[in-house]
């Protein structure tokens, strides 16, 4: 063992038993020392269609149980290399959403001031846009990968400038995101009319259309998107509506004709060797799916991610 904080393994203690942690990994609250921080943002009040959201932290860390420190299939071992741990919950306005907005942009000010790198678990999308002006006082511009249904490029919904739809049109706007460098993987559905995708397009988004990419390996995409991206730093937010319902039902904007789960690993395994500086797994609502596939989907997909940091050993 490498002396790094280990998930408590299932042979010394029964999965359905022990701490809701991510992975059941030690809770802190001191970041001193932690190579990555792994917290969760209980927030649903963003949302536009179907709420849930807020349940998703404690299901995809309860989900998560079911997963062990080495990855078979790529042969990472993230925490024989990193510390990790899990910082709990943000403490966010159930009532107010521009408050929680606040709190949110307040405590990754003060997360960032560690050598942690932030790994969330939502909540709905909204909360990335608060992630991403904290991010951008310590990076600046990041370059982004954003995996979803929707491109969340609206510029008010009921007349609200920050909501889970509006976030990256916000975020174009103040100069948070690169937006040469920013990728749109995923999209489909429905529009209001073509300018719903076109105009981020003409912003420079660079947008990969669900039909686009049906019985391919993505694995070439994320290769693409490495080499393009280079060594500046990327943030990368995964909503889960990206992944079909027959996937991932679990969600509170649906869209058929998605991503495959196999594609998402292809996806996020492409992206070794990035300069990833941050992530977030959103919008898991438990309460549509009963069997808790779609969290332990999500927990499958942060731990991908663990697993294509900078400094992971491979086995």
């Amino acid at each position: 063992m490498s002396g790094k904080n280990q998930p408590i393994s299932g042979n010394d203690l029964a999965r359905f038993s022990g701490p809701n942690t991510f992975m059941r990994l030690p809770a802190v609250n001191d970041l001193k020392g932690l190579d990555v921080a792994v917290l969760g943002i209980p927030l649903d009040v963003g949302t536009s269609w179907r709420s849930g959201t807020r349940f998703g932290p404690k299901q995809v860390r309860a989900e998560s149980a079911m997963l062990r420190p080495y990855n078979l299939g790529t042969g990472a071992a993230p925490f024989d290399s990193l510390q990790v741990a899990d910082i709990g919950d943000l403490a966010i306005n159930t009532f107010s959403l521009s408050d929680s907005l606040r709190i949110i942009a307040e405590s990754y000010d003060a997360i960032l001031k560690y050598d942690a790198m932030p790994l969330a678990i939502g909540g709905d999308h909204s909360i990335t846009l608060p992630i991403l002006r904290a991010m951008a006082k310590r990076h600046g511009s990041v370059a982004l990968i954003h995996v979803d249904a929707h491109a969340d490029v609206n510029d008010e919904m009921f007349g609200e400038k920050e909501a889970h739809g509006t976030v990256f049109r916000r975020a174009y706007e103040e100069g948070l995101i690169n937006p040469a460098k920013t990728y749109q993987i995923g999209l489909r559905g429905t529009g209001y009319s073509a300018e719903d995708f076109k105009e981020a397009a003409g912003w420079g988004f660079q947008q990969f259309l669900a039909q686009e990419l049906w019985g391919r390996s993505l694995a070439p995409l994320g290769a693409e998107i490495r080499r393009d991206i280079g060594d500046a730093p990327v943030y990368v937010t995964y909503d889960i509506d990206s992944l079909d319902p027959a996937y991932a039902p679990g969600t509170g904007t649906p869209e058929i004709g998605g991503l495959t789960t196999p594609q998402a690993m292809e996806l996020i395994r492409a992206f070794k060797g990035l300069n990833i500086v941050g992530g977030d797994l959103v919008e898991v609502s438990p309460p549509y799916d009963t069997t808790g596939n779609t969290a332990l989907t999500g927990a499958n997909i942060l731990y991908e991610l663990l697993c294509v940091l900078p400094g992971v050993t491979y086995r």
